[in-house]
């Protein structure tokens, strides 16, 4: 099973950015063919973000996202990243890191097999 460690979480002002970083490691790292964010808000299901693909860098994402966020990622480091820019209180939220099985579909939860634990992101007013 393919460990995942998030970092970069935070506390900041509506407007601000943050970036965070999700390292994946273990001995099947080989067996996702791509890596994405969720979120899940206090209440709240948990909900897709961003997706990309390790071969091509091919993304996809929420409709909330509108250019606001970016993924990223370094095959080398085996890390994605997640960049947030002209975050909202409504961005606040444990944003979690996944690891996609070949074959299934990015929105869903139901498609990824290996979680982070999750890192805190507040966005203040």
């Amino acid at each position: 099973q393919v460990q995942l460690a998030e970092s970069g979480g935070g506390l900041v002002q509506a407007g601000g950015s943050l970036r965070l970083s999700c390292a994946a490691s273990g001995p099947s790292t080989s067996s996702s063919d791509a890596m994405g964010w969720f979120r899940q808000a206090p209440g709240k299901d948990r909900e897709f973000v961003m997706d990309i693909t390790w071969i091509g860098g091919i993304t996809k994402y929420g409709d909330f996202v509108k250019g606001r966020f970016t993924i990223s990622r370094d095959n080398a480091q085996n890390t994605i990243y997640l960049t947030m820019n002209s975050l909202k209180p409504e961005d606040t939220a444990i944003y979690y890191c996944a690891a996609r099985t070949f074959g299934r579909g990015y929105s869903s939860v139901n498609g990824y097999a290996a979680w982070g634990q999750g890192t805190q992101v507040t966005v203040s007013l």
